[in-house]
């Protein structure tokens, strides 16, 4: 019995159509006469969704009890008892009620997989792992369900459900989405049309990637080496040199110039040993790789004993479409070694466009002498070494016995160079064996008596006996200085890979997201590995957990890997390929080690984040009780004096008394709900959950309404009339100017009106702003203080601890710094203090009729 295979249909948002489409699906393979059951399906009340599930077989579900409640959720024991050939499961990152076999829904689909079963099921993009926080960032909106993006990217097929933005607004205003009652609440905050655009962008990019993975699977699988042009891959050449800088800079305008383009930097490097880094400056490679990743491309450092065979590999690998070299450093005469890397690409690079780039270091004359020629003593090279020992001396003496011979010493002057070539080229032992093929020859054919193994001059003994000594000597020292080159290059290799380890750590985030994942790939790239994987054993003896990889496939288990490197008991850095030299590991152990590091960094971030929120809240919390304890507690006991002195039955109060009591109460519960208020905005503001609507607002209608709690004779206002629209939130900006506003009259000397002012303003070169300007002559507060005055709970000076929590300029900042805008404090000319509030303006009047805002009330667009 073989797995099943998985079909994901997948979306951009609530709402695309996944579930229906999935259920479209099954109807086709039904009439096809595929056995085919809903195991759970939720059609969230939308009527055409409903309809889909007529005629499907419906496997019941299981219901639940929690806290109090009735839950259904899939059987999956059922469905594993009717064994379907098909099985339908809905919402794959659902996390399961209590009591289930499995925490989350796609280990179900894991277990029905694995029972043969094939399963159809759909996600949302904004439910995978990795884009968490880019959603949150989009949206404001933290996805509590997740899935982790392998169990997606395992799936046999993988189907996007598209949408465009507009479309799915219009079916979510018909009601075939939510019901009515959360229509308003949808369209304004998760159902924006900037939200909806940038999630439809990350689910066609995401698809797009995985397309190319399966692409290169294919390519593969098939042994096609050939390039495929189904998108622009430019390849960059880098050596190291000054260069680079303008190799990348070039090859980024090119991959711009069309859509898609992908620019990917390599720098090929010996395989001594290691992949890593190579014969370029370790500083110049870290800050091209900077420049890479600035310009939004991939830097890889390969193994590649020929620069050009292997920047040929790569681009083939990657299914490159063009090639970007720089023309060669090298002087004219290095050009005896053989051609240049440009050259030899140019001509093997097939159906792949090379493109040599121009710069100011060509041929300047620091290109670098090919010396692995020389030290790179691999298995072809010591045969060409023995044969050259063994077959060249016969084969130079027949040369020199057909032309009589040159004398003897320079005879041995000849078999002398062959031996050094023979050093050269094979190392030692094929040195040794020259030298002794070499005198030997040179005794019988040219040292007289000729044709004999005996020499009867003692001088021509000693000669011959030298050159033996020579030969050898010469072979040691050539086969020394080729050692030892190659543990210097070893050594440098190891020095620029840790160099660039350490580069990629701190170029990372903080929290190490992000970090494990490139530490991964660097892995893999330096030790030439097909994938490399961080594993972690949460407890002893427990499943190893994937923290990070990198390439197809990693292993899951340290059994299963060609090279495993513990790292204490419970972190394992597990490699697949191949396996590794002994001298390897050590360095190998260095990554492991920084992988541990970077791990244990963000889990120490995550604390101390964690430990920040704590602290906060409790600060916060604090102050509620302080406020709680007197700022809210006495306008209570004002109220509930003047109740208990209405209502006692002891006293006829006139209707001058009365009036007044009743003023008392009202004036407390205005207090009350205006501190209220001023909490609940704050927590929001705390918690991030604040999201303004955004649209072109005319401050003379937001303005007037601010003023409401002020007394009308304590204000005086300058809003001119031909003031242009501003881009901010109504409802928002109502409640900051009211705190603004209210704060200065407050502080205001009796009888002197605060001026509230409007100017639009022009930078040169940049964005119309609106400026706003609240202006007392209050006591003013001092520079040091002018930023302390917007923290939450602070209250300048001696001011009375009835004149509230000190909450309303922190929100008036929060609000406004929402909407793109700023509040800062400066001193009034004369005395006292001036708020000024700057806006972005619109960018154009609106057209007479045109309404302005939608109706709705601002302050229920903050999302609880």
């Amino acid at each position: 019995m073989g797995r099943g295979r998985l079909r994901i249909y997948l979306g951009a948002a609530p709402g695309v159509g996944k579930t229906y489409a999935m259920l479209a699906e099954a109807h086709r393979r039904l009439a096809r006469g595929t056995d085919v059951v809903v195991a759970f399906v939720e059609d969230y009340g939308r009527r055409h969704t409903a309809d889909q599930v007529d005629g499907l077989e419906v496997v019941p579900r299981q219901r639940l009890m929690h806290r109090g409640a009735v839950f259904t959720e899939m059987d999956l024991d059922a469905v594993l008892a009717r064994r379907p050939q098909v099985a339908l499961v809905d919402e794959l990152p659902h996390t399961n009620i209590p009591g289930c076999r499995n925490a989350k829904r796609w280990q179900d689909v894991e277990e029905l997989l694995a029972a043969g079963i094939d399963v159809i099921s759909t996600v949302n993009i904004q439910h995978l792992e990795s884009l968490g926080d880019t959603v949150e960032g989009i949206t404001g909106v933290r996805q509590r369900e997740t899935v982790p993006d392998e169990v997606v990217r395992r799936a046999d097929q993988i189907e996007l459900v598209d949408m465009s933005p507009q479309a799915l607004r219009r079916r979510l205003a018909h009601g075939n989405v939510y019901t009515p009652e959360k229509i308003d609440a949808a369209l304004a905050n998760y159902f924006r049309p900037g939200n909806l655009t940038a999630l439809r962008e990350l689910a066609l990019l995401w698809t797009a990637d995985r397309v190319d993975e399966y692409l290169q699977k294919y390519r593969a699988e098939q042994g096609i080496e050939g390039t495929w042009q189904a998108r622009e891959r430019i390849v960059v050449g880098l050596t190291g040199g000054p260069e680079g800088a303008t190799l990348i800079r070039r090859a980024a305008r090119i991959a711009a110039r069309g859509s898609g383009g992908e620019l990917l930097a390599v720098h090929i490097s010996r395989s001594d040993g290691l992949a890593g880094a190579g014969h370029g400056s370790p500083q110049t490679l870290i800050e091209q790789r900077a420049l890479v990743e600035s310009l939004g491309g991939t830097f890889h450092s390969v193994l590649g004993d020929d620069p050009a065979v292997g920047l040929l590999d790569f681009a083939r690998g990657v299914n490159a479409t063009q090639i970007v070299l720089g023309t060669s450093r090298r002087p004219a005469w290095q050009y005896v070694y053989g051609p240049g890397v440009g050259t030899t690409v140019t001509r093997e690079a097939g159906d792949i466009d090379v493109h040599m780039v121009t710069h100011e270091h060509a041929g300047s004359g620091h290109g670098r002498i090919p010396i692995r020629r020389i030290t790179d003593l691999g298995r072809t090279r010591t045969v060409a070494g023995w044969l050259i020992g063994l077959a060249g001396p016969p084969l130079l003496a027949l040369v020199l016995t057909a032309i009589g011979g040159l004398g003897l010493s320079t005879d041995m002057l000849l078999f002398l160079s062959l031996t050094v070539l023979a050093a050269l080229v094979g190392g030692l032992l094929p040195a040794i064996g020259s030298a002794l093929v070499g005198s030997s020859v040179l005794n019988y054919y040219f040292t007289p008596p000729i044709h004999t193994f005996t020499i009867n001059e003692p001088q021509n003994i000693m000669a011959v006996a030298i050159f033996t000594v020579v030969g050898i000597s010469v072979a040691s020292v050539v086969d020394l200085a080729a050692r030892r080159t190659l543990q210097a290059a070893r050594s440098q290799t190891e020095a620029q890979t840790l160099s660039a380890l350490a580069g990629t750590v701190l170029r990372g985030a903080p929290n190490g997201d992000g970090v494990l994942t490139a530490l991964m790939e660097q892995v893999r790239e330096t030790f030439g590995q097909e994938s490399a994987a961080l594993l972690e054993r949460p407890e002893p003896l427990g499943a190893w957990v994937p923290v990070a990889s990198a390439g197809p496939y990693p292993p899951e288990r340290p059994e299963a890997a060609d090279v495993d490197v513990p790292v204490g008991e419970s972190l394992a850095l597990v490699l697949r390929g191949r396996v590794l030299p002994a001298a390897d590991r050590r360095l190998l152990g260095a990554f492991a080690a920084q992988a541990a590091v970077v791990l244990e960094r963000r889990r120490l971030a995550r604390e101390a984040a964690a430990a920040r929120r704590e602290a906060e809240g409790n600060r916060i919390r604090t102050a509620l009780l302080a406020a709680v304890s007197h700022d809210l507690r006495t306008p209570l006991a004002g109220i509930k004096a003047s109740v208990t002195s209405l209502r006692s039955a002891d006293v006829d109060w006139d209707p001058e008394d009365e009036a007044e009591l009743l003023a008392g109460i009202e004036a407390g519960a205005d207090r009350l709900d205006h501190l209220i208020n001023n909490l609940l905005d704050m927590s929001r503001l705390q918690t991030g959950t604040v999201t303004p609507l955004i649209q072109e607002t005319d401050l003379d209608e937001v303005v007037p309404f601010a003023l409401g709690g002020v007394p009308p004779e304590s204000v005086r206002l300058e809003v001119p009339e031909t003031l242009p629209m501003i881009r901010a939130d109504g409802g928002l900006l109502e409640r900051s100017l009211a705190n603004l506003v209210e704060n200065a009259v407050k502080y205001s000397p009796d009888g002197v009106k605060v001026l509230v002012k409007a100017d639009a303003l022009h930078p040169a070169g940049g964005p119309g702003r609106v400026e706003l300007r609240i202006v007392d002559r209050g006591p003013g507060v001092p520079e040091e203080a002018k930023e302390r005055i917007f923290a939450p709970f602070q209250r300048y000076g001696d001011a009375p601890r009835g004149a509230g929590v000190g909450l309303g300029l922190a929100v008036a900042r929060g609000f406004v710094e929402a909407m793109d805008g700023t509040v800062t404090a400066e001193d009034t000319p004369g005395g006292g203090l001036t708020m000024v509030v700057t806006l972005p303006a619109a960018e154009r009047p609106p057209e007479p009729g045109e309404p302005v805002g939608d109706g709705q009330d601002p302050l229920s667009r903050l999302i609880t």
